[in-house]
């Protein structure tokens, strides 16, 4: 059975943008398998310092958690300035929902935020940990209760 090659290299010579820049970030040095490896272990970080960017990356996630609710609310008051003043069912329905929906969201809110507790806290689902981004939330959701 015959195999075809292709020959990437020849493809260099001839091809004609190759007076083109190289893109950003783009490196033309070519690595063998054990230059991968100098290069890893000499970019490895500690374990200390993984842990401070974990940790750094948990804190960043449950800010984004805590104003998920902001986030949502441009569309909220479109929906709810679109439904109406009249008394329907699709008006009465968008506002079920926007006085239910932060209700929902204080409920389960420690639990929502134990996925980003310090590995140092005791209980991760106290409302103590992470104090400062659950009361963010909670006025993000009071926010919602306004709107609605």
């Amino acid at each position: 059975m015959a195999t075809t090659v292709l020959e990437y290299s020849a493809l260099e010579r001839t091809s004609k943008n190759r007076h083109l820049p190289s893109p950003p970030g783009f490196s033309s040095v070519v690595t063998t398998n054990k230059g991968k490896e100098a290069a890893s272990k000499a970019n490895a970080m500690t374990p200390k310092e993984k842990a401070d960017r974990n940790e750094e990356l948990k804190a960043k996630r449950a800010w984004d958690l805590a104003t998920s609710p902001a986030k949502q609310l441009p569309m909220q008051m479109m929906m709810v300035y679109f439904s109406g003043g009249g008394v329907q069912i699709f008006s009465m329905g968008m506002v079920a929902m926007l006085l239910a929906s932060p209700f929902k969201a204080f409920a389960g809110m420690n639990e929502a935020f134990a996925q980003f507790a310090p590995k140092d806290s005791t209980n991760t689902r106290a409302f103590t940990t992470l104090l400062l981004q659950k009361v963010a939330y909670i006025l993000c959701n009071l926010l919602t209760l306004l709107v609605g």
